[in-house]
């Protein structure tokens, strides 16, 4: 629910309604409103509130469990790469169904041809032996 969500968030700063509602450039009582579920924020609002908590819109909607996400830059030491040339020890799935050894070949191809007709050049960045 929204209003637990942003209850949390405003709590967890240790921020005051009226701190809160003067950042995001509204009345004390409609931020009150929208914590009390008396007033239903627009969508615009409800962007401002996620950027103010820095969140995401989706953990105020309550569509994801996690009040934070990944930032744009993330560091290479925290990516794990896992090669998809060996569809037999890997399971992917497309709208919850399971790929079968068919399509993950098909896939391989179709990455490897667009990689082709694009002309770039990957590099592998981190070696197996660095995984580990």
């Amino acid at each position: 629910m929204i209003l637990n969500r942003i209850i949390s968030l405003r709590k967890k700063k240790r921020w005051s309604l009226q701190y809160t509602a003067d950042r995001l450039g509204i009345a004390k009582s409609t931020y009150a409103g929208y914590e009390s579920g008396y007033r239903r924020p627009s969508l615009e609002s409800i962007k401002s509130m996620a950027d103010l908590f820095e969140t995401s819109i989706d953990y105020i909607l309550g569509r994801v469990e996690h009040s934070t996400f990944l930032s744009k830059e993330i560091s290479t030491e925290s990516v794990q790469f896992m090669e998809l040339t060996d569809p037999l020890n890997l399971e992917l799935a497309v709208d919850g169904i399971s790929l079968s050894e068919e399509e993950m070949i098909q896939f391989i191809a179709f990455i490897r041809a667009k990689r082709e007709l694009e002309g770039n050049c990957y590099k592998q960045y981190v070696t197996r032996d660095s995984l580990g």
